[in-house]
């Protein structure tokens, strides 16, 4: 299930290419219902914590619609995750700003962002220098020089937090599953809910006129739930109670 709900997801944020382009990244989590025990042998006594899942998402600022999405363990870095998600929107988005926190400062998101046409707004650490590529450099001027003028285009990350808080009120921010492939795909059940709110919203909001499957994406779609349907499936065996 997971390919497909990734696709649904995709799919359910398309029509609203036409007003976003302007995009922010970033990650919460979820909790579960598991937990983790261990003991503490300065203190000799047993210690539990509860496990999460986490989300990675990048949202278009305007709707907070998600257009792209990872689930994966709660202790995962946020900044690993950045180039494949902003790769994705750039498949089916005009991306002209991409703003995230300091913890996705690298070299390497920087470049990916620019290589879409996008410019990142990811602010610089405090001991971080302008030395480096070219990209790295003139954007560090901008940040050290024009602050007033980066920051106006930073804030707008803050629309990532707002999505956050309309999925976990709407839909919980727990998952209720045990298994781990049963949370991934109970967090992108919420993300496809909240997209499809999102675009109904915006059709009566912003006279949207949503169309899916676009002729352009249909040959990888129609390759990918081809290979889901070659899948092996588990034969059920009937039960009597």
């Amino acid at each position: 299930m997971t390919p497909i709900l990734k696709l649904l997801i995709e799919e359910a944020a398309s029509p609203l290419q036409a007003v976003e382009t302007k995009f922010a990244v970033d990650g919460t989590g979820f909790s579960t219902s598991t937990y983790v025990r261990w003991i503490d042998h300065n203190y000799g006594k047993g210690r539990g914590q509860r496990q999460y899942v986490k989300l990675h998402l990048v949202v278009g600022v305007q709707t907070q619609v998600v257009t792209a999405v990872r689930v994966t363990e709660g202790s995962a870095h946020d900044s690993p995750y950045l180039p494949a998600l902003v790769k994705e929107t750039a498949a089916r988005f005009c991306l002209l700003e991409v703003s995230a926190d300091k913890g996705y400062l690298s070299r390497r998101n920087l470049a990916v962002i620019a290589g879409t046409g996008a410019v990142p707004y990811i602010p610089f650490k405090s001991n971080t220098t302008g030395e480096g590529p070219d990209l790295w450099r003139k954007l560090w001027h901008y940040y050290e020089f024009n602050r007033e003028e980066f920051l106006k285009h930073y804030h707008q990350r803050s629309n990532v937090e707002s999505a956050f808080s309309m999925i976990k009120r709407k839909f919980g921010g727990d998952v209720r599953s045990k298994k781990p492939i049963a949370q991934l795909n109970e967090a992108l059940c919420k993300v496809l809910c909240h997209n499809l709110c999102v675009l109904v919203q915006s059709i009566y909001e912003l006279g949207i006129e949503p169309k899916f499957w676009a002729p352009s994406r249909l040959l990888g779609q129609t390759r990918l739930l081809g290979q889901i349907r070659r899948l092996p499936q588990k034969s059920a065996k009937r039960r009597t109670y």
